[in-house]
């Protein structure tokens, strides 16, 4: 089976899609988002799309409090149960950093969604923490 370049997939798609979500804001401007699962900023644009691009990122919350980082292999397209090379990091925060940015972009695998990466790593890491339970300190000013 041949494959289908990415911007004639993007071409096709990107008027309307069942990811797409657009949201209108102020007057007649608009805002789209998109709620493809290898999309890291979660915006409808070429660049960020996990249905057009064949490399593709993802950091995902697994349970037993880790973090899910998944890339395509480019050679499984046609395979949807072989498409995603998944590892899971359970260490601390700044190792985890570390192995998504040389897993990103020093490996020349997608330099340019380190910074997305990196920060969805922190919002995935930030909502994994578990909020530290005690005694609530009174209002002097009652």
């Amino acid at each position: 089976m041949a494959t289908v370049p990415g911007s004639l997939i993007w071409e096709i798609v990107k008027k309307n899609n069942s990811f797409l979500v657009k949201e209108f804001g102020n007057g007649t401007s608009g805002v789209r988002f998109s709620k493809e699962s290898n999309n890291l900023y979660n915006v409808h644009s070429y660049k960020h799309s996990g249905l057009a691009n064949k490399k593709t990122v993802t950091i995902q919350p697994s349970k037993e409090n880790s973090v899910v980082l998944a890339t395509t292999k480019t050679k499984k397209q046609n395979k949807p149960g072989l498409l995603l090379h998944k590892s899971v990091m359970k260490k601390e925060f700044r190792r985890m950093a570390k192995a998504v940015e040389n897993q990103v972009a020093d490996n020349h695998y997608r330099p340019d969604l380190k910074k997305a990466a990196l920060a969805r790593l922190s919002a995935v890491h930030r909502s994994l923490k578990v909020a530290k339970s005690g005694v609530k300190k009174r209002n002097r000013q009652a």
